[in-house]
């Protein structure tokens, strides 16, 4: 299996704080993980100061999942790019897409619609419900996932409705949220997963990386059938096959 994690790398250097917890970036600590958890694949990174954001014709023909995390600099990315990935995804190549992503350009290209949500950034407690406990997302997971302090997510998530809802989260202030959701797009398949803010240790957290490397397994493309329902909430109307 070839990945990709792909890292926007602005927070790691311009806040010390996230460059104490991520000294060579979220992207590198996410590939590492994912080394120890899959042994055997190859796992690339790519960022957006890179020609192409390192992303050309030639790394998406050949990278199976791709993992994506941005924030700041959503904007920054070449719509040229993010159409390429589109079609990669509707060929058949997996997309994870992290935390603030939520609103970057591919997410909302494959969601065809703005993914806002509700937030508060204030040390929350955050449990995530398994509501799905026979997804391959799920196996073997603690139920729940405590993560002690993280920003808070909230309902309304502006997202079409998800095939399957794998993660609820829950809040100390109260607020919930789906927090691990599935979508098929062409032949490919996308999850959405929040915990990630740069500025905690999430993607140090074992459980985490355990819930990353069963969303790669089932992202990847198989050989067996897969569901090409197609969304209409694209920008461009139903997607092509």
């Amino acid at each position: 299996m070839k990945i990709t994690v792909w890292g926007e790398n602005v927070h790691e250097r311009k806040n010390p704080a996230v460059a104490a917890i991520y000294p060579d970036g979220m992207h590198n600590t996410i590939a590492r993980l994912l080394a120890s958890g899959l042994p055997g694949s190859e796992i690339a990174t790519a960022t957006l100061e890179q020609p192409d954001h390192g992303l050309d014709a030639a790394r998406l023909d050949t990278t199976d999942v791709l993992l994506w995390w941005g924030h700041l600099a959503h904007h920054k990315v070449d719509d040229a790019v993010v159409e390429a990935i589109a079609q990669r995804v509707l060929d058949g190549m997996g997309l994870i897409v992290l935390h603030s992503a939520h609103l970057s350009k591919i997410f909302r290209r494959l969601m065809g619609t703005r993914c806002n949500l509700r937030w508060r950034e204030a040390d929350d407690r955050e449990l995530l419900w398994t509501v799905a406990p026979q997804h391959p997302i799920a196996a073997g997971v603690p139920h729940p996932i405590v993560i002690p302090r993280h920003e808070m997510y909230g309902e309304y998530f502006d997202i079409p409705p998800p095939d399957e809802v794998v993660f609820i989260s829950s809040f100390s202030g109260g607020e919930v949220f789906r927090s691990g959701c599935c979508f098929r797009r062409g032949k490919g398949r996308v999850f959405y997963f929040s915990p990630g803010h740069e500025t905690y240790p999430i993607y140090h957290d074992p459980v985490i990386a355990r819930v990353l490397c069963n969303a790669v397994g089932w992202a990847a493309p198989s050989p067996s059938p897969i569901d090409t329902r197609t969304s209409p909430n694209s920008p461009t109307g139903w997607f092509e096959t």
